[in-house]
């Protein structure tokens, strides 16, 4: 059997997910690797049904409880992003807090200052209107390169060198037909 890349992968991913259903029918926690796979095979499965995006998000949020996972999961996997194939084409999947929100005390748990923090501080930074002009949602995610972005979102301003200003793992969703204002920061370091 001849299998593309794509096709390997998700075997692969389904695999790890079926451990993963293995140890929480006995009970066992969850690691990373494994809580990972058993969210994104049931958020492509959720995908391939044609289950809606938001749908997809929230019920992928409640399949784990932080609980099911082992210490510090939740603190060091504070978002999943899988790329799911819709009836529609493939989409990225964007999972907040996949696991629930890691208490403050939890292993790995980032404990920031008070007060502001300035992202990208020192790079320049420019303000865009987006247009998605198709009739899908887009994801953009923080350090996509915006000149790559979809054909399908038309922006105001030249974004070439630039990603989202948002910290790191976050992502924009802007919704079929939706203009949205953002704030773009210059790409650093070697590209």
């Amino acid at each position: 059997m001849h299998l593309t890349p794509r096709e390997q992968e998700r075997l692969t991913l389904f695999s790890a997910a079926e451990l993963a259903r293995r140890r929480l029918a006995r009970g066992a926690l969850l690691g990373a690797p494994d809580a990972v796979a058993y969210v994104c095979d049931e958020v492509c499965e959720m995908a391939w049904d044609g289950t809606d995006l938001d749908e997809i998000v929230s019920r992928a949020g409640e399949l784990l409880a932080p609980e099911q996972v082992q210490p510090g999961v939740a603190a060091a996997i504070p978002a999943i992003q899988v790329e799911a194939l819709f009836p529609h084409g493939s989409a990225l999947v964007h999972v907040p807090q996949p696991f629930g929100p890691p208490g403050p005390d939890a292993p790995g748990a980032v404990r920031a200052a008070d007060g502001e923090i300035e992202l990208a501080a020192g790079r320049e930074h420019r303000t865009a209107r987006l247009h998605n002009t198709g009739d899908r949602p887009v994801w953009i995610s923080s350090h996509f390169p915006l000149e790559e972005l979809n054909p399908a979102v038309r922006s105001d301003v030249d974004l070439t060198g630039f990603r989202l200003a948002v910290p790191a793992g976050m992502a924009v969703q802007l919704g079929a037909g939706e203009r949205k204002e953002i704030t773009a920061v210059a790409l650093g370091g070697e590209r």
